[in-house]
C-alpha cells in the first residue's frame, strides 16, 4: 500500500498519528506538496478522484480518501490496538466524540489557520473575519472537551482512540497561528500534555 501524505496539512497527519499508535510501518509514504499544487496534477487525481490528501492506494487496486475512512480501513487490517471500539457501545461513543472533535474543534481551527497563515494564501482567499470567528467558535467548544476530560482520562473511552487523535491534531495545527487552549481548562491541558508526550505526537510533523 501507498499513503499519499502531506506534512503541511492536518488531515494526513491524522493517518500518520494513527499508524504510529498502531505501530504500522509497512506502508510506503509518498509526499504530496499541496503548496505547489501536486494534489491537483492529473496523475494524482486519477488515483484519488479529488484534489484531497491523504489518499491510500491499495495493493489490489483502488484508492481510499478521507482520513477517518482510511483509518477505519487500517483498523480492519491491523486490529490491534483497538481504536474504533470493541462493542456497539464503545463504537458509538468513539464515533460521537470523533464527530464532535471534527465539527466543533478541527473544522473551525483549520479555517482559522487557512485564513490567517501567510503561507496558506495560495490555497485560500483569506478573510480575517472568518479567522476571528472560527477561533471564537473553537475556544467556546473547548469547554465541552474540558468537561468530558474531567470524567475520562481520554476523550472517547478510558484508553486512547481515534477521537483523541482528531482533537489533538487540530489543536496542534492551530499552533501555527499561536492558538492554545485557555489555561483554566485544566482537564484539557492535562490531556494535551499527556498526548504530546506519546511518540505518536511526532508522527507526520
Amino acid at each position: 500500500m501507498k499513503l499519499y501524505d502531506s506534512r503541511r496539512a492536518p488531515n494526513p497527519r491524522r493517518v500518520r498519528w494513527f499508524m504510529a499508535e498502531k505501530g504500522i510501518e509497512d506502508i510506503e509514504i509518498v509526499d504530496v506538496d499541496i503548496l505547489v499544487g501536486e494534489h491537483r496534477e492529473p496523475d494524482y487525481l486519477a488515483k484519488a478522484g479529488l484534489p484531497h490528501v491523504p489518499a491510500l492506494s491499495l495493493d489490489e487496486g483502488g484508492t481510499i480518501t478521507e482520513s477517518i475512512a482510511i483509518c477505519r480501513y487500517l483498523e480492519a487490517v491491523y486490529p490491534e490496538p483497538n481504536m474504533f471500539g470493541l462493542d456497539p457501545w464503545e463504537t458509538a461513543l468513539i464515533e460521537m466524540w470523533t464527530r464532535r472533535a471534527e465539527m466543533l474543534a478541527a473544522t473551525p481551527l483549520m479555517m482559522a489557520v487557512r485564513h490567517t497563515h501567510p503561507a496558506l494564501a495560495v490555497l485560500e482567499d483569506q478573510s480575517p473575519d472568518i479567522a476571528a470567528r472560527s477561533l471564537r467558535d473553537a475556544e467556546r467548544a473547548l469547554k465541552i472537551f474540558d468537561e468530558r476530560l474531567g470524567q475520562s482520562e481520554w476523550l472517547g473511552l478510558d484508553r486512547i482512540t481515534i477521537a483523541d487523535g482528531v482533537l489533538f491534531i487540530s489543536l496542534d495545527f492551530a499552533r501555527m497561528v499561536k492558538f492554545k487552549p485557555p489555561e483554566d481548562l485544566l482537564n484539557l491541558n492535562r490531556w494535551l500534555t499527556a498526548i504530546r508526550a506519546r511518540p505518536s505526537a511526532k508522527a507526520g510533523v
